[in-house]
């Protein structure tokens, strides 16, 4: 299911670059040229992103109003195109996630876009998602009765723990009991993500009526029943605000949003990373066949590789950079995938040369304040 933005900007040429720049990245695009218009939008359809022009700020603010205390697109991640006479804290107390400067170049608007979409896929969300701990049963292929455990679930999709590995290109169809239910509820889904522990993240496709009511019936009982504590926003004056000089890109995150969202699917990490778009190399060890790939982030610990077909976790990978000061040649392990987008990997480094390789690559990206440090004649570093 692709990706979804509203884009609200009345000036109809930064619209269409940014029109261009979003359907470029996979990501459908209804524009609205007024607040108004945007908000019978909102009101009716949800969206994974919304990208508002600041132009006319009481309108902008408004319409952030209006989305962050709706049900459908509370949780959107929302960018704001600002200029000097905004007031930025105030649209980030709003809940702004990213902040796009004027005057907007066609560069700086892909690399922020980019960055923008990457945390719309690492972990989408089109609803709540409550922790469980259910059997279910597996089917696929012919492979039948497989044993598993629904470790979260939402009416659009669960992540599941199983014995044995799950193919990633078929139908799986699983049947499993709530809790506090006899009947059986039955389903097929199919495998977005994987990680190296064996857990998988699965999109239902086609979920009978009758099982969609009890489960639509039985998430909505689970706050009262389990005593999950309800979302309430921060304060302005308590949001974190964080700079990222390497992607030029202002973020905010509050913590009943991105903050859930930057702590999940491979995000828990204790290094700070860097974004980034590097060209690489990237081999299966003991294979001399190269991958050619971009990193959109790194740190000491692992990195980001964004490439269609991903490895499965557990792969045991070699990745050359090369920029215009340095070449970078390290090894790590596929900890994620997600089939599509890329994987994430972390780095096998065995010796202080190694560490000192990917610091001085760290500290050039600090020192350019650029996302591209390799030369300008290679497509691959773009």
């Amino acid at each position: 299911m692709a990706l979804s933005s509203l884009l609200v900007c009345a000036d109809e040429s930064t619209a269409q670059m940014l029109r261009r720049i979003l359907e470029g990245l996979g990501i459908t695009v209804e524009h609205c040229q007024s607040g108004s218009e945007a908000q019978l939008q909102l009101a009716k359809t949800r969206f994974d992103s919304l990208v508002i022009d600041g132009e006319n700020e009481s309108e902008a603010t408004e319409l952030l109003r209006k989305a962050r205390s709706s049900s459908l697109n509370q949780p959107t991640l929302a960018m704001a195109i600002v200029g000097k006479e905004n007031n930025v804290r105030y649209m980030f107390a709003l809940g702004v996630n990213f902040v796009l400067y004027k005057p907007v170049s066609e560069e700086r608007a892909w690399s922020s876009f980019r960055a923008a979409r990457s945390l719309m896929q690492r972990e989408r969300r089109r609803s709540t998602r409550v922790s469980i701990t259910a059997d279910a049963a597996l089917d696929y292929a012919n492979v039948e009765n497989v044993p598993a455990t629904l470790v979260d679930l939402s009416e659009h999709g669960t992540a599941v723990e199983s014995q044995r590995k799950l193919p990633p290109d078929c139908r799986i169809y699983f049947k499993f009991a709530l809790p506090g239910h006899t009947s059986l509820i039955r389903l097929s889904g199919e495998v977005v993500w994987e990680d190296s522990s064996g857990r998988v993240g699965m999109r239902f496709v086609n979920v009978p009526t009758s099982s969609r009511r009890v489960l639509s019936n039985w998430l909505k009982s689970v706050p009262a029943a389990v005593g999950a504590a309800p979302q309430v926003p921060r304060p302005a004056e308590s949001i974190v605000k964080t700079t990222a000089p390497v992607s030029g890109v202002e973020k905010s995150w509050q913590d009943s949003g991105m903050d859930r969202l930057r702590a999940s699917l491979g995000n828990r990490r204790g290094q700070s990373r860097h974004a980034c778009r590097l060209g690489a190399d990237v081999y299966r060890r003991g294979i001399p066949v190269p991958h050619r790939c971009s990193l959109s982030d790194i740190s000491s610990g692992g990195c980001y590789v964004e490439m269609p077909t991903p490895f499965p976790a557990g792969t045991r990978v070699e990745i050359i950079v090369r920029t215009q000061d340095m070449k970078l040649r390290t090894q790590g392990v596929v900890q994620s995938r997600h089939p599509g987008f890329g994987m994430g990997v972390q780095l096998m480094l065995k010796t202080a040369g190694d560490h000192d390789q990917v610091q001085s690559l760290i500290r050039l990206l600090e020192q350019s304040g650029e996302e591209e440090v390799g030369p300008a004649s290679d497509p691959w570093t773009r």
